[in-house]
């Protein structure tokens, strides 16, 4: 009798992490607007500027997200060296013709429409890494097949990333990267010498560069310049400190009147403890805590390898940037300047979440707690019209 062949269909979506998106990106356009029309007004003298730019991309973002969570994420497979040698380009782009601002050159593009590729990079390595991963299965393990060329794929791309310089975008990948290939069976030996090696560099590359150097100081010995390097620090603790348990009521900061700086961006969190006090921050932490369980779940419940790594590296991301952001604006690391995930104001950074939020939707579907399977006939390879078989945790 001839084996049976088949394929696996996917099942309804994990609507938590739809929930949790929309959730976010609603109150990310709330809190951008009340954060910044202060800024708006008196810079553009429109105090929707800044809001109605962030919903224009979110709306983009939406629409990538609905394709994305609607295609099968393993189409994502064959195409992850296309989309990295994409982003290679565009990264080289933005060292030879990229637009400078706040002393980093990280865009490219004229006028209002402008790209950051090193937001949409963290995406594209996620893919090609898991791509990559998968295919070395049987190697990975080995040093001259395993860990040398993992280490200089990441140290390319961060190689380009820091050119910019942008340390934050840097750090988030270092992250992803090293917890993927933990994930896909990477030795205890092999992650000791990738973390000795990584905290090597990056305290080189934070004690190397002046501004970064000032961040630690400012991070060790804010209260010695007050009112020079450790002014963003200490505005941001007054702030969250201003709202108490329940806030000064959404668009009562006085924070964002200039007292701290990027309050928009950086420093949203800043405002929304000053707004809306303990309660609502802690609310937001436990929602990125949900996210993070959610994602890691559907990782776990992938059917696949490439499915597996590309849930836990987006997952890694999500919670590594929220961790360093508010960390840093609570004081409980330096400051490293990369935006809250979903609710800062940032136009490519919030595509780029929105992207990759529907692609680990995708995964969901597919995973063994929804997904079934598909029988076919073993010599026409027609589908059989019916689910043979479902799995349930």
């Amino acid at each position: 009798m001839a084996a049976r062949t088949g394929e696996w269909t996917p099942g309804r979506p994990d609507y938590a992490l739809i929930i949790l998106t929309a959730v976010l990106t609603g109150l990310g356009l709330v809190f951008v607007y009340s954060a910044s029309f202060v800024r708006g007004l008196v810079e553009f003298g429109d105090p929707y500027y800044y809001v109605l730019r962030q919903a224009v991309w979110a709306v983009g973002g939406v629409v990538g997200f609905v394709l994305l969570s609607r295609l099968d994420y393993r189409r994502l497979q064959p195409l992850a060296v296309p989309i990295m040698g994409v982003t290679i380009v565009l990264l080289v782009a933005v060292l030879i013709s990229g637009v400078e601002g706040g002393g980093a050159r990280r865009w490219i593009g004229v006028g209002e429409l402008t790209l950051q590729p090193a937001e949409f990079a963290k995406l594209s390595v996620t893919i090609y890494l898991a791509a990559w991963l998968t295919s070395r299965s049987g190697s990975l393990r080995s040093f001259e097949h395993g860990l040398v060329p993992f280490v200089v794929i990441i140290g390319v791309v961060s190689f380009l990333i820091m050119l910019q310089p942008n340390l934050g975008t840097t750090l988030i990948i270092l992250a992803v990267t090293v917890t993927m290939f933990w994930v896909a069976g990477a030795s205890f030996l092999q992650m000791m010498a990738l973390g000795a090696s990584g905290l090597f560099a990056i305290t080189l590359l934070a004690l190397t560069a002046g501004y970064r150097a000032d961040r630690i100081e400012a991070f060790l010995n804010a209260e010695r310049d007050p009112q020079g390097l450790g002014f963003q620090t200490l505005q941001a603790l007054i702030a969250v400190g201003n709202g108490g348990l329940s806030g000064l009521g959404l668009g009562a900061s006085r924070a964002k009147f200039f007292y701290l700086p990027e309050s928009h961006t950086d420093g949203i969190f800043a405002i929304v403890g000053e707004e809306l006090g303990l309660i609502a921050t802690l609310s937001i932490l436990l929602l990125y805590l949900i996210l993070m369980v959610r994602g890691y779940q559907v990782a776990r419940r992938a059917r696949d390898e490439f499915g597996q790594l590309v849930a836990a590296g987006i997952t890694t991301w999500i919670a590594v940037q929220a961790f360093l952001n508010i960390g840093g604006i609570l004081r409980v690391i330096p400051l490293t300047g990369v935006p809250l995930p979903f609710l800062s104001y940032g136009s490519n950074a919030l595509v780029a979440l929105l992207f990759a939020m529907g692609v680990l939707v995708s995964i969901s579907r597919f995973g063994s707690d929804r997904g079934g399977y598909l029988e076919k006939h073993p010599v026409t390879g027609r589908p059989g019209g019916r689910i043979v078989r479902r799995e349930r945790e």
